[in-house]
């Protein structure tokens, strides 16, 4: 297992080789734009259910899928409206109707190295660290020690927020507010969302 600790964004060569553990099936723990999460390749039909095991929940409950821009998620066959696209990159987790299957939970996260990683990889498997029914974690020293021996690489990014996304199911033909994420962009996002409909 790799791990790196980093103050600021990592650099170009930890982008890189964290990209190249993903690439070969690996999962990481990454520091997001909200919590620290786990991550593994979208494309890699073993990665979803390694990480379901690692946190002990349910394989079939999907997780969300983070991309670095809307192009990545039109290529999974998502509908992304303008004004999500408009939104974005934003810690907004948007619903989003797909052409050839079930919908699907994604975000283009508000990190730009986290967009560069993702710009390598193509779209990811995210899901906050915490085993199932625990809190979120924000720092390297609250996780478990059954999901660190799992996995095969830590950026240790110090202590986060653990301000969650909003949620908003755009799969009817009025937005649905599911979760308040921080409060300042909650209020951004309820004002365009007004304009919107």
């Amino acid at each position: 297992m790799r791990l790196w600790r980093i103050e600021g964004d990592p650099s170009k060569e930890i982008i890189a080789a964290v990209a190249r553990i993903l690439e070969r099936g690996g999962i990481a723990l990454l520091p997001t734009d909200t919590i620290y999460g786990l991550h593994g390749l979208a494309s890699d039909p073993k990665v979803p259910e390694r990480i379901a095991q690692v946190k002990g929940r349910a394989e079939d409950k999907p997780f969300v899928v983070i991309a670095a821009n809307v192009v990545q998620l039109r290529e999974l066959g998502l509908l992304v409206p303008d004004v999500v696209e408009r939104l974005w990159p934003a810690p907004l987790t948007a619903i989003l109707s797909r052409g050839n299957g079930a919908p699907l939970a994604v975000r283009v996260p508000d990190s730009r190295w986290l967009r560069d990683l993702l710009e390598l990889t193509g779209p990811l498997v995210s899901t906050s660290a915490n085993r199932s029914g625990e809190p979120p974690i924000t720092s390297i020293a609250e996780l478990a020690d059954d999901v660190r021996s799992a996995l095969d690489a830590i950026v240790d990014g110090g202590v986060r927020e653990a301000k969650p996304s909003a949620i908003v199911d755009f799969t009817e033909a009025e937005p649905r507010l599911i979760r308040e994420g921080d409060p300042r962009f909650t209020q951004k996002l309820r004002k365009t969302l007004r304009k919107s409909l």
